[in-house]
């Protein structure tokens, strides 16, 4: 019995021994290495340099989220910040901040995720970082529920464009400067001291603050040693509100934002407060460029906030007034205005990218124009949580308002008018400073006495045949109104419609042509009706010139065939006008192989096509015939113009001699704009098109246009006889030339 007694000791002890030695050597193999670097907040302590920081944080309560456990990179402020700061603010020191602030300058300069230098400079992509394209960081601070100067209640902001993403607390980014992307952008060290008067760029900065020590590693992250306390930097929105100057494009930024009630929201901030208040989330229009108060860009990778920003060109009170003043000079105030006018002046004053010094006055807005403003009119910069800003002392004018375009869209009379351009493509071309244009003003008045009008119960227009009331038709209106819209627009590079005292043709937006003369103007269907459109005043735009009319310029009615307009023509009661248009004129409407008589039309011409006629002279036509090339009279000249007086061979004469006299599918006036090569309606037996060649001896004198036939000997082509010359037709343009071309 003592035996096993002794026994059972015996083992009892070995099995204690066995086991101390194994859990000695678990702890051994399983302890920290000597060699580990401690955690954030231990690091700090052991530095000596940091016990301000290390103040903050444990009033912040989170000296066991830094000392333990995680991942984390720290821009770390040492105590000589803190001096610094201390004595710019006034504050004797971190007893003097409450919990609050403390704990926005530890969140602010703490990111999650470990980053040294080179890592920082790196954009986290799925597809692996690509390197010198990121200069900010997602932070652990964020805002939540604020004090709003606009509402009543407490306001969370957009988190997304036009949108709120529950879950996603629109954490501030902290920008940073590291030599690789500096250099890729074209940053200078003047560009950075542009936005931090009084820091000089070193190399590797955060925000306004020199990385003194890079690189610092510990147990759950890097830290950087920087020498300012950096607290939480503004968005967009939040510098324009706290800076006075900035007050009238705050009451722009006012008038579209949209606040709505949030309940676990509300709920949330209840129990974290203890106040009874009641949360908003402010958001913007997806019709803006971006909404100021999102800290978190586009999203669409969760990252892609670490090389993009927004960027705000926002001039200042005095600016901004004054280029309110000449935007509402016919609306009075905004109020009268339309919505879309607010909202493009406030994305005329947006970029959609990061935008850096190099590029503020070249890169394209958010309505794809470059800045208007010089290098000299910006007196701000900021590098903003959520953007670059730049103030400037001269507001940009958008090319929507100070265009032609801009005489129809900021005048409430020509609503109409406006609806039409931008229904088409007509406002993006009228807005475009690369071309001149000449624009008559189409009144609502004048649009709805033409028939026309817009339908609001059935969102089309819609048209009232003035003759017959009482019928309205809602098809094909819009394409009508679109067609007199074009015809009011005239491509006038050289100003060529800017003194209308004299005479003159141009091309329209869609090819058409209109033409002036002694302060009248008209369009092929003011030709045919016998109307004229008169001048009231104009006024100059930043690419063109407007009139202000009474009546419209309108296209001939399709019924309107070339056929018929070669006939007004020729049988006008003016002996000059007959004298150049009668025999070409009978020449055709007896030529039963090509014109149809019912429809007052050349076969091969269709109606609503452009085309282009040259027509000979009486006398040139006489000439012809004596020299044989039309049926005629060879001694007197006089010609054969009937079926019965021609043999087949010369009736098919006729008919070629009328085609080949025609451009088809092409309208050339005579204004010294168009030459070239151009098809007739003439073919040759294998279908081929013969064709004729515009020049002009002299480019600036219209009165040189010369048109060759495929027969033309060195001097003797065809000159234009200017005073009987750009007749307007339906989609056509008719001449009359001194000599009959060589059609065979």
């Amino acid at each position: 019995m003592i035996r096993f007694f002794y026994g059972t000791i015996f083992i009892f002890c070995t099995v204690i021994l066995i086991s101390s030695c194994k859990k000695k050597a678990f702890d051994d193999y399983f302890a920290r290495p000597d060699s580990l670097a401690q955690p954030i907040y231990q690091q700090l302590q052991a530095r000596g340099n940091f016990t301000n920081i290390l103040a903050c944080i444990d009033k912040a309560g989170m000296k066991t989220t830094l000392g333990t456990a995680g991942y984390w990179t720290f821009f770390a402020p040492n105590d000589a910040a803190f001096k610094a700061y201390f004595q710019a603010n006034n504050i004797a020191g971190v007893s003097n901040l409450d919990s609050v602030s403390a704990a926005a300058i530890v969140t602010y300069c703490l990111v999650p995720n470990s980053y040294r230098k080179d890592q920082l400079q790196m954009f986290q992509t799925s597809k692996g970082p690509t390197p010198n394209d990121s200069y900010r960081r997602k932070t652990f601070y964020y805002d939540f529920a604020y004090k709003d100067p606009s509402h009543s209640g407490m306001v969370v902001g957009n988190n997304r464009n036009g949108a709120y993403v529950v879950g996603d607390n629109n954490n501030k980014y902290i920008p940073y400067f590291i030599d690789g992307y500096v250099t890729v952008q074209g940053i200078s060290s003047t560009d950075y001291s542009s936005f931090y008067p009084g820091s000089i760029y070193t190399g590797f900065n955060v925000a306004g603050a020199k990385v003194v020590t890079a690189d610092i590693v510990a147990e759950n992250g890097i830290i950087h040693e920087i020498d300012q306390v950096i607290t939480p930097i503004p968005n967009i929105e939040q510098y324009v509100t706290n800076n006075p100057q900035y007050s009238e494009f705050r009451k722009l930024l006012d008038r579209v934002a949209v606040y709505t009630y949030d309940a676990n929201l509300t709920r949330r901030y209840n129990i974290l407060t203890h106040k009874p208040d009641s949360v908003f989330i402010k958001s913007y229009p997806t019709s803006l460029a971006f909404a100021p108060n999102n800290e978190s860009y586009l999203n669409l990778s969760q990252t892609d906030a670490q090389e993009q920003g927004w960027t705000a060109a926002i001039p200042n009170n005095a600016a901004l007034l004054a280029w309110e003043k000449q935007i509402l000079v016919n609306l009075h105030d905004f109020n009268s205005a339309p919505a879309s006018v607010v909202t493009d002046l406030i994305n005329s004053f947006m970029w959609s990218t990061t935008v850096w010094p190099r590029d503020i006055l070249t890169a394209k807005n958010f309505e794809v124009q470059s800045a208007s403003f010089s290098s000299g009119d910006i007196v701000d910069r900021k590098v903003l949580s959520n953007g670059n800003f730049y103030g400037t002392a001269t507001a940009h004018q958008a090319n929507t308002f100070r265009s032609v375009y801009g005489k129809v869209y900021l005048d409430p009379k020509y609503g109409l008018m406006n609806r039409i351009f931008y229904e088409s493509d007509l406002k993006v071309g009228t807005t475009n400073p690369a071309f001149n244009y000449t624009v008559f003003m189409m009144s609502d008045v004048e649009v709805r006495k033409l028939g026309y009008n817009y339908d609001t119960d059935h969102s089309q227009w819609a048209y009232t045949d003035p003759a017959t009331p009482t019928v309205t038709t809602l098809s094909l209106t819009q394409d009508r109104l679109t067609r007199i819209a074009d015809i009011s627009v005239v491509n006038t590079p050289n100003g060529e419609f800017n003194d209308l005292s004299g005479t003159g043709v141009g091309e329209t937006w869609d090819g058409e042509y209109v033409k002036f003369s002694g302060n009248k103007v008209y369009g092929s269907g003011n030709i045919v009706d016998g109307t004229s459109v008169t001048i009231d005043s104009s006024k100059l735009a930043f690419n063109g010139k407007v009139y202000y009319t009474k009546g419209l310029l309108h296209f001939a009615e399709n019924s309107e065939t070339l056929g018929q307009s070669i006939e007004r023509l020729g049988q006008s009661t003016d002996p000059t006008v007959a004298a150049r248009f009668n025999y070409f004129y009978q020449y055709m409407i007896n030529s039963g192989s090509i014109y149809d008589t019912f429809l007052h039309n050349i076969l091969g011409a269709p109606v609503g096509t452009f085309f282009t006629a040259f027509i000979p002279t009486n006398a040139a036509i006489t000439t012809a015939v004596k020299a044989g090339l039309l049926p005629g009279n060879t001694t007197t000249g006089a010609p054969a113009f009937t079926a019965a007086g021609q043999t087949p061979s010369q009736q098919l004469d006729v008919a070629n001699f009328i085609l080949y006299h025609i451009l088809n599918k092409n309208t050339v006036a005579v204004d010294g704009k168009k030459s070239g090569i151009y098809a007739t309606l003439l073919t040759d037996p294998l279908g081929n098109a013969k064709t004729v060649t515009v020049v002009y001896t002299n480019p600036s004198d219209p009165t040189t246009m010369q048109v060759r036939d495929s027969h033309y000997v060195s001097g003797v082509g065809a000159t234009i006889n200017l005073a009987g010359s750009n007749n307007l037709a339906n989609r056509a343009l008719i001449h009359s030339i001194n000599q009959v071309l060589n059609f065979n």
